[in-house]
């Protein structure tokens, strides 16, 4: 009966011994750019091993039902970061918005130019005269434009069509000649599922600045410098997971939703997503912000110039 008692009192020890660091968990809430895919890897990664709770915090990942919200919500101190676009932010802070960059997630551009590839577009050129898929009008004339201009066609020569979120079915079906908005990582994937080929032209080798394709976001005036180091450092512990360990890093993804998630085309596009991940997601390049900027000045996407140093700060 003694032992029973010692026993039961070293358990109550441990057990308000372990209060004190459950309590000291920090919350925080993230929102996504979109419903989870591929490229939300590491965030998926960080979640699944436990990585953000080994880092102190507790992690609330949510979906967007609006995705031009999550920026917004965060300029708003209604979730603490979201998933965003750096040429987004850069419209977002010289629009005024509370905004910073936190970490990068995908390093390079994702958007393509794309076209089939049955020897009908080989080039640049041949798009003269022809039809360009979009899903949301907004800039194409900047990015398009000075694109086709590399290889001596005007946006004035090409015909734009929005087509919604159909951009695979347009292309395949021929009701346009090439599309773009289309993820290189997804939709010629997408395609060669349903027996078709495809190839892309890709943005920064035709005239287009690089620029980091998701980064995270944090409110300007109320975000907390050791959470955001602390998630970066759960995020970079992921990406690093992924990176040394693929096939078995893709079955703990696929098992966070497995009725969406587990599919070819996610297994696809996970394996095409590998080498686009930031290794280091802290690291910043304040001239490739600044390049991009300006970029999108001399497009007037923007009308006032912002400096990288002012919204992107060091977590470090």
């Amino acid at each position: 009966m003694k032992n029973k008692i010692i026993l039961s009192a070293t358990a109550l020890v441990v057990l308000i011994l372990s209060l004190p660091a459950q309590a000291e968990m920090k919350k925080m809430t993230l929102m996504l750019d979109w419903f989870v895919n591929p490229n939300h890897g590491p965030v998926v990664i960080a979640q699944q091993r436990g990585y953000f709770k080994e880092q102190g915090l507790d992690v609330d990942i949510q979906e967007p039902s609006d995705p031009s919200m999550p920026p917004k919500l965060v300029a708003a101190g209604k979730v603490d970061l979201a998933i965003s676009y750096q040429p987004n932010l850069i419209m977002d802070v010289a629009a005024g918005l509370p905004l910073i960059r936190s970490a990068t997630l995908i390093a390079t551009p994702l958007n393509t130019l794309t076209v089939l590839d049955n020897n009908k577009i080989n080039r640049l050129s041949d798009l003269k005269g022809k039809k360009i898929g979009i899903s949301i009008a907004g800039n194409e004339e900047a990015i398009i434009g000075t694109m086709l201009k590399t290889d001596g066609v005007n946006f004035e020569d090409v015909q734009i069509i929005n087509v919604g979120w159909a951009l695979s079915t347009s292309l395949a079906s021929g009701k346009v000649d090439a599309t773009w908005g289309g993820f290189r990582n997804f939709e010629t994937n997408q395609l060669e599922l349903e027996g078709i080929k495809a190839k892309a032209f890709f943005p920064e080798e035709h005239g287009v600045p690089a620029y980091d394709e998701l980064i995270f976001v944090a409110n300007a005036n109320s975000y907390d410098k050791a959470a955001i180091q602390a998630f970066n450092k759960a995020l970079q512990q992921a990406t690093i997971y992924i990176v040394n360990h693929p096939q078995e890093s893709w079955k703990e993804f696929a098992a966070y939703a497995p009725d969406t998630l587990n599919n070819e085309l996610n297994r696809l596009a996970w394996n095409a997503t590998l080498t686009r991940f930031a290794l280091r997601p802290s690291a910043i390049d304040l001239k490739r912000y600044n390049d991009y900027a300006a970029f999108m000045y001399s497009q007037k996407i923007i009308s006032s110039l912002p400096k990288a140093q002012d919204y992107i700060p060091t977590f470090q």
